[in-house]
């Protein structure tokens, strides 16, 4: 039978990490997020200009679609894409598609700035014309 002085002894000894195993334990998941988020990040900008510009041809189409059904040769000046939510045939189900990934309205521009017709534009992470990289604008047909 073990004595009473080594089984306390041996409750204190595995009781928990000693500051040493914290400290290396803390600066190992500092050092891997450190090295993932920013890539994480980056990734998760990149797909939401991939949702962007995928949102902004989609919208060109149903603008193109709406114009035919309506018999017009161009969108007004007064045009607004809400008109492709109205009616009994809509052509979009649901406002919420014509808000970006970065919560801002999908705009129509007319005159048009790099299409024919008209652009739909989403101006990206930061929501102002212009910009690289995340803040890139996105135009339909746009590469």
């Amino acid at each position: 039978m073990k004595s009473n002085s080594s089984t306390h002894l041996y409750r204190h000894t595995h009781k928990g990490f000693t500051l040493l195993e914290v400290i290396i334990a803390v600066t190992i998941v500092a050092l891997l997020s450190m090295l993932i988020v920013p890539n994480v990040m980056g990734l998760l900008g990149n797909a939401k200009q991939n949702k962007a510009k995928a949102d902004v041809n989609t919208l060109s189409q149903q603008v193109r679609m709406y114009m035919v059904q309506n018999g017009m040769s161009r969108v007004d000046d007064d045009f607004d894409l809400t008109k492709l939510c109205e009616g009994d045939d809509a052509l979009i189900s649901n406002v919420n598609q014509l808000t970006d990934p970065w919560k801002r309205q999908y705009i129509l521009v007319f005159p048009p700035t790099y299409n024919k017709d008209f652009d739909v534009v989403s101006y990206g992470a930061d929501g102002q014309p212009g910009g690289e990289a995340e803040n890139k604008d996105i135009i339909n047909g746009a590469p």
